[in-house]
């Protein structure tokens, strides 16, 4: 009997997540505000992409633009400046934290002025 070969599968270690997701009440607050957002008449679509080392929940005023707003979960910048960061539409960086409703904050406050009006 012959052994050897290239058939080896190696598995992930325990602990090392092979994608980064958002947990459900990361994912409620987020459609909340999309909720919000869509109501008001401000978005229409979003798309969400999970990475290796990044979640990403993107908003759209239409489905063929640039997305107007990006929520980004980085678990690797956890000890740094906060694993969340909200991009805007040419890709700056708006806010970033450790906590996602601080991150969204501008948004919120977005929100409450198009409603005021």
């Amino acid at each position: 009997m012959r052994t050897g070969g290239s058939n080896i599968s190696v598995f992930p270690q325990r602990g090392t997540p092979s994608q980064v997701g958002f947990e459900r009440r990361e994912m409620e607050r987020i459609l909340n505000l999309y909720g919000r957002m869509v109501a008001a008449g401000h978005w229409k679509d979003y798309a969400m992409d999970m990475r290796r080392d990044v979640a990403i929940f993107a908003a759209f005023r239409r489905s063929s633009e640039r997305p107007q707003i990006r929520i980004e979960k980085r678990p690797s910048e956890r000890n740094r400046q906060g694993m969340w960061s909200l991009h805007g539409e040419q890709g700056q960086i708006l806010k970033r934290g450790h906590e996602l409703v601080g991150v969204l904050a501008p948004v919120e406050r977005k929100l409450m002025k198009l409603v005021a009006e």
